[in-house]
């Protein structure tokens, strides 16, 4: 982390310029150079210099209201992105369920060599001889009634859905908590840099004012050296003030998702005080409570997931019982070794062999008659061998190798656990709101007694001033009544800023939103 420094005698005091204006400075000085060896004229130099010192910065203006970051952070969160992801998977399974109850209906094709001796599937014959044969199947099977394990699945997965939803709600309402935290830690952050530098400023005033007094002989100089070390270390506190301003940046557009390079400068409220705030004296926690559980999108996401877990277990002990199906097939066969006659008979007569009568040999004689023979055509064995069948089916589980069974026991203790995991939702719920009222009393408590502090401290710290000018007081105890004041001044702002974002969440927790 690198931060930009202008000397102010005795210490290094930072600034809170962005880099874009330290970058034109560098310029500058490289321009007010090269302008001085070219014997430019002043006017040149002054209308250059304003150029690039005042054209950058007011290009790179980009102020984010609180609202407008919690959008930008809707959008691009990447948490955010994971959980609309998994709404997206449960609609998903929701689809997936609702068309299990569609008929499945597969076709198929086949085709290959047999060698050898195998039967013929066109003929149901068996050949010895070297086989191709194809064919094209198609199949459907359909529930007609299953003790309603589907419907029973479907209404699981919608409650599922709705708790999906319930969680992205959720989150988003989450990340308007924690914008609204970094929102507030951002301004916080920078009203601890303005008062750092306040003082730093106040520092220097008065190391000046006692440096004309040590001239005069009115006082010593262990004052100057003293004040010297006071404003080393104010500028010290002014450095970290700053790389906390920065970090706090940081912090929100890593929420946002929104690159580093980006410049994010906070839209403050005109009167951060006059921020709308609950009543405490009328938002009593039971009343709160009552309210969060009817808006509260952590709640209603654990009772839909109860709701589902139910519908879960009557699928389940559905699936114990018999169930029936319908389903039917269609198929047809081709085979090369499936030929047909054709054309005319022609009668021949065959010998067969010869008969001895008498010593004389007869032949003998065989009538038939012959026909031409052809491979049945593709299309006409696809048209002869077309089978179709249709039946139902009565499945009774019997053993199953406990399956079954053990999937309904993890059926009840999945119910068992989303009734837990409600009721402690609920008990963390209450408690939280208690919680946040109680701290919102004390942040309310403790930001009245730091104004009570605050506004001591300046009278001590006025006192101070005016007996340290003219020598009634030493360096040491009015460097203290000073120190004493700037921690009141953080403290007071502190527990504003503290103040407001318990009230806030307290509101949240009412209301489901935040407001700034």
């Amino acid at each position: 982390m690198m931060f930009y420094l202008k000397f102010v005698w005795p210490g290094a005091i930072p600034t809170s310029n962005l880099p874009s204006i330290k970058y034109g400075r560098m310029v500058s000085t490289q321009l007010i150079y090269f302008c001085q060896a070219m014997k430019i004229k002043s006017l040149a130099i002054a209308s250059i210099l304003a150029f690039v010192l005042f054209a950058n910065p007011v290009a790179a203006q980009d102020n984010w209201s609180y609202q407008r970051a919690l959008d930008y952070a809707l959008s691009h969160n990447l948490t955010l992105q994971q959980s609309v992801l998994q709404r997206r998977l449960q609609e998903l399974t929701l689809k997936q369920n609702r068309m299990s109850q569609l008929p499945t209906v597969n076709a198929g094709a086949n085709a290959g060599y047999r060698f050898g001796r195998s039967i013929d599937p066109t003929t149901n014959t068996f050949v010895t001889q070297t086989l191709f044969n194809a064919g094209l199947n198609m199949s459907f099977d359909a529930d007609l009634f299953g003790w309603f394990t589907k419907q029973n699945t479907i209404a699981a997965s919608k409650y599922q859905v709705y708790a999906a939803n319930y969680q992205l709600e959720k989150a988003r309402n989450d990340m308007g908590v924690n914008v609204a935290n970094a929102f507030l830690q951002i301004l916080l952050a920078n009203e601890q840099v303005k008062i750092s530098k306040s003082q730093v400023d106040l520092s220097i005033a008065q190391l000046d004012n006692t440096k004309k007094l040590v001239a005069a002989g009115s006082v010593p100089e262990s004052n100057q050296a003293d004040l010297e070390a006071q404003l080393a270390r104010d500028s010290s506190t002014l450095v970290t003030a700053e790389n906390n301003a920065v970090i706090r940046v940081l912090t929100m557009k890593a929420l946002l998702n929104l690159d580093f390079a980006v410049p994010f400068n906070t839209e403050l409220p005109k009167e951060i005080e006059a921020v709308p705030l609950l009543n405490l004296s009328e938002t009593a926690p039971e009343m709160v409570f009552s309210a969060a559980l009817a808006n509260q999108p952590q709640y209603k996401a654990d009772e839909a997931m109860v709701k589902a877990a139910n519908r879960s277990l009557a699928a389940a002990k559905g699936a114990l019982y018999p169930s029936l199906s319908i389903g039917g097939g269609a198929g047809t066969n081709y085979a090369n070794s499936n030929y047909q006659q054709f054309g005319p008979a022609i009668p021949y007569v065959d010998t067969t062999g010869f008969v001895n009568v008498n010593g004389t040999l007869y032949p003998s004689l065989k009538a038939g008659a012959f026909r031409q023979s052809r491979l049945t055509p593709f299309g006409e064995q696809f048209s002869n061998n077309f089978g179709q069948n249709v039946g139902i089916t009565l499945s009774i589980p019997i053993l199953n190798a406990w399956q079954l069974r053990g999937n309904v026991e993890r059926a009840k203790i999945d119910q068992q656990d989303k009734l837990l995991t409600l009721d402690i939702n609920r008990q963390k719920l209450r408690q939280d709101i208690y919680t946040a009222h109680a701290d919102a009393v004390g942040a309310l408590q403790k930001y009245q007694a730091a104004i009570t502090t605050e506004r001591a401290s300046q009278k001590a710290y006025d006192f101070a001033t005016k007996r340290f000018n003219v020598g009634l007081l030493n360096t040491v105890e009015y460097v203290t009544t000073q120190t004493n004041l700037f921690r009141a001044q953080i403290d007071k702002v502190s527990a504003l800023y503290d103040y407001i974002f318990k009230i806030k969440l307290l509101e949240f927790y009412r209301d489901q939103r935040i407001t700034l």
